[in-house]
């Protein structure tokens, strides 16, 4: 993480063919604001017009010294990612700029220019699903998995289509500035606050569109009664379905079956609490449903491998 003295520094580099949407999300996501302590630039392999995809072309301002200023370099999608390697003064770039010490994302079929520095080489990895057989044997030491929203292998992360570019990019704010920033981030791009990165990236049969915003709304009924009793009957019920019928839809449409999604919706509405709040972690643990501290601490530590008062330290040391 940046000091706190100044701001984190992301680089969007835009490649030949670049997908405006894939372009756009971390652009706009890490955009520079009150809420957002983050400088943006956007930048191609040199100053100038870059042609994109879609119809569209891009000035950027900035060239590839770029790579080396971020702290987190954007790798957005790209038309006909199969075809032949990026420039190998862009490998070069990228490969420099790790070594740095920066972060190196790909948004979709920004994976393969990723995979031309050898950065992922025995890593899992994930790019669009229609390009998953194409990356896999263009590169065929990395572990390829196309039932994924994102992967995050530490300072290099890669996702799926478009749509997975925000929850990329939702999770890479949840760990440099917290669940709340994250959050009013997803509200802001009225974005769902958290997806799995698990997730499957489409579901391969259909499913009937009233169930579909039955389940959602569902959702959205717990996370308001996080502090109640809420069991896989209850949940069913509001939703109208037996309980299997609740369960197996649930895990196609969150990647989580639906007592863990109640679990780390309970831990980020604590990590919330901890950041924004004095409370005490007994008045927490109450609060979000988890009963007692010793409760809220085990599960704390199980999913994200701290405490909450190391957690609650961290996200308010700048403050």
């Amino acid at each position: 993480m940046p000091p706190p003295s100044r701001l984190h520094r992301a680089a969007v580099l835009v490649l030949e063919g670049a997908k405006p949407l894939d372009v756009g999300i971390p652009a706009q996501v890490f955009t520079t604001r009150a809420s957002m302590p983050f400088e943006v630039r956007v930048c191609g392999a040199e100053p100038g017009l870059v042609t994109g995809g879609d119809g569209l072309s891009y000035h950027v301002a900035h060239g590839l010294d770029t790579l080396a200023w971020a702290d987190i370099v954007f790798i957005p999608g790209y038309r006909f990612p199969d075809r032949e390697d990026p420039p190998r003064t862009v490998v070069d770039a990228l490969l420099a700029a790790h070594a740095g010490g920066a972060r190196l994302a790909a948004i979709s079929t920004g994976a393969f220019a990723l995979a031309a520095t050898g950065l992922l080489d025995g890593r899992r990895a994930t790019t669009h699903w229609h390009y998953t057989r194409a990356l896999a044997a263009r590169y065929p030491q990395i572990r390829v998995d196309e039932n994924v929203l994102f992967v995050d292998e530490g300072s290099v992360l890669t996702s799926a289509g478009a749509a997975s570019g925000i929850d990329l990019c939702l999770h890479i704010l949840r760990g440099v500035l917290g669940v709340a920033a994250s959050n009013h981030a997803a509200r802001r791009l009225v974005a769902a606050p958290y997806r799995s990165g698990g997730q499957a990236q489409y579901v391969p049969r259909s499913v009937p569109e009233p169930l579909g915003e039955r389940f959602a709304a569902t959702r959205e009924w717990a996370l308001h009664r996080l502090g109640e009793p809420l069991t896989l009957e209850v949940l069913a019920r509001h939703a109208a379905v037996s309980p299997r019928t609740f369960s197996r839809r649930f895990v196609e449409d969150t990647g989580y079956t639906p007592m863990q999604w109640v679990m780390r919706a309970r831990i980020d509405m604590a990590r919330e609490l901890l950041e924004r709040s004095e409370r005490g972690i007994e008045q927490i643990a109450t609060e979000v449903g988890l009963g007692t501290g010793a409760n809220l601490r085990l599960h704390f530590q199980r999913i994200l491998g701290t405490t909450p008062s190391e957690y609650r330290r961290t996200f308010t040391s700048g403050e």
